[in-house]
């Protein structure tokens, strides 16, 4: 049994019964706590109890904190209003609400340098409370219940600047917020144009998302508009997308509904750096330098690397070793990442880089410029593995999917 209304096994109803007794000391204080709601909750932990009491306790706790009743009142900050990417446009064939992410132009970076966390975080709360309120709408509108949601996201232009550490250490807070908080409330979720990268960005976030939610996701090759279409009617997908919506003034992206971000201006900048915490420190001692290996096992991995350096500029560049098993010199390496001297002691320096060619991968902090002064250099450098699944989908649907 799926453990929905209507599809109960007597197990489940007996477990539906004894958690609404259980609970009935704070289900006032929620909306509308019918057993729609209620089994979001259990089916969220298979049905145990204990586990389920617990997330909804601990539920109804957030929405204190937050003040998640009034949070439809609470305006984000403009530049977050303009810049921060997606929206609510159309309904599926069964009347749930469409949202759309727009991932190539959001500019992670700029958005956290221009907003705090927190009001990021809080506007997507609030996105989530709009989407349940719509669900509301439409199940008095259809006379059905209606709690679920399609997403489709749109990964055209995906890259390495979205691989930011503070942006998916964000974006995976978001995550959890949304799997502690809104169980069970996705339909289905379509990735479109996805690119080569996609299953590195994917491995990055997959464990914030429950086994039940990575299910639902559907990565869709070059047919894409047909497959929505197949679950969207072509009246409630914009011109874009492959429908037929359009705003009132003709604009066939919709963005009345759908915001498609861009790159913000400095203007907006609060902070000219994110604090970051760093995993490892060198004493590079005058006119010496030093170097970290790092070994990649298969091509599509990608190194991602943070520094900062004390009291002046360090120089910073990326080798491939020729020569497994001894330290190689600069100049007896493949250069990869050409050596540059970056004023790191002012501005942290961060960075990506895809690896095409499995082998030793040396990331060299250069001193020998320097005969005075010794440099001490705080670092964090990964590896990021694609995730095999995702990869094997994306080589099946032909690499970077066409439009």
């Amino acid at each position: 049994m799926s453990g929905r209304v209507g599809d109960l096994s007597p197990k489940q109803k007996e477990a539906l019964a004894k958690f609404r007794e259980n609970v009935q000391d704070v289900l006032p204080g929620l909306p509308n706590p019918d057993d729609y709601f209620l089994l979001r909750w259990l089916r969220a932990r298979s049905f145990d109890l204990q586990k389920s009491e617990a997330m909804l306790r601990k539920h109804v706790e957030f929405r204190k904190q937050k003040d998640i009743e009034n949070i439809m009142s609470w305006q984000p900050p403009e530049v977050v209003r303009l810049y921060l990417s997606g929206g609510l446009c159309g309904y599926d064939r069964e009347g749930s609400p469409v949202w759309y992410d727009i991932i190539g132009p959001l500019d992670a970076r700029g958005l956290l340098l221009s907003a705090t966390k927190q009001d990021l975080l809080k506007t997507k709360m609030r996105d989530c409370e709009l989407l349940v309120q719509e669900c509301n709408r439409q199940s008095e509108k259809m006379g059905k219940k209606v709690d679920s949601i399609t997403m489709i996201y749109d990964c055209e232009g995906l890259g390495l600047k979205h691989l930011w550490k503070p942006a998916v250490e964000t974006y995976g807070e978001f995550l959890c917020l949304v799997e502690d908080n809104y169980p069970e409330t996705l339909k289905r979720l379509f990735v479109i144009k996805a690119p080569k990268l996609f299953p590195v960005a994917f491995n990055l976030v997959k464990h914030f998302l429950s086994e039940d939610t990575r299910n639902k996701i559907m990565v869709l090759g070059a047919n894409w508009k047909e497959v929505l279409l197949k679950y969207i009617s072509p009246d409630q997908v914009p011109v874009e997308y492959g429908g037929t919506m359009t705003d009132p003034d003709g604009n066939p992206k919709c963005k009345s509904k759908i915001n498609y971000g861009g790159d913000i201006p400095k203007k907006y900048y609060v902070r000219d750096q994110v604090k970051q915490q760093y995993e490892h420190s060198a004493q590079i001692s005058r006119g010496s330098s030093h170097q970290v290996e790092y070994e990649i096992l298969f091509p599509g991995c990608v190194l991602r690397w943070q520094f900062m350096s004390e009291g002046s500029d360090i120089g910073f560049g990326i080798f491939l070793k020729t020569k497994v098993g001894e330290r190689q010199k600069a100049g007896e390496m493949t250069e990869v990442l050409p050596n540059q001297r970056y004023n790191a002691h002012l501005v942290p320096e961060d960075g990506t880089l895809t690896c095409n060619i499995p082998g030793i991968y040396v990331l060299r902090f250069d001193n020998t410029y320097s005969f005075i002064h010794a440099k001490k250099v705080n670092f964090t450098v990964e590896v990021l593995l694609p995730d095999k699944a995702s990869e094997e989908k994306i080589k099946q649907l032909g690499g970077d999917t066409p439009k």
